[in-house]
């Protein structure tokens, strides 16, 4: 788990400043093909990452990307188009939710969809933060069914 100092959790603004970041990355690497070290280079160059999960960034950043195949098939049975059909930044908001489902059982369920909704509203169109929301609530119920049958939010 990332750590902002020491034995410390990150913040949750630290977090989510590191997905907003992440997500912009990842639209960039989606739509430029450029290296995921150049991108994230730029990131850290052109922007005040003083208040930012970094570790958390990284881990987005360059986990996503190389689970690509898998988290696209975790999706895809909830979905009612094909990936290509997605906008960009839909994909990315996706992917996210989807890796972090899957592999950030650290972070409750609750919160990697409200998280993705926020993002989806802040980034994506008009109406994407109710399918983001619809994708990930059914992935949910998937993945972290004993954290919801435990009541854990």
């Amino acid at each position: 788990m990332s750590r902002a100092s020491g034995n410390q959790k990150p913040s949750m603004s630290a977090r989510r400043k590191a997905r907003r970041f992440a997500i912009q990355a990842l639209y960039q690497w989606q739509i430029s093909g450029s290296s995921l070290t150049a991108i994230e280079a730029e990131f850290r160059t052109d922007n005040d990452m003083s208040k930012v999960d970094i570790e958390y960034f990284q881990d987005i950043l360059h986990n996503v990307p190389k689970e690509k195949g898998k988290l696209d098939e975790k999706i895809l049975p909830f979905m009612d188009r094909r990936i290509d059909e997605l906008t960009p930044v839909e994909l990315a908001i996706l992917r996210l939710g989807a890796f972090e489902m899957c592999h950030r059982i650290d972070i409750p369920y609750k919160v990697v969809i409200n998280e993705s909704v926020e993002l989806a509203k802040t980034f994506g169109a008009t109406d994407g933060h109710k399918y983001v929301n619809g994708i990930l609530d059914k992935l949910a119920a998937r993945e972290r069914m004993v954290e919801i049958r435990g009541g854990r939010n």
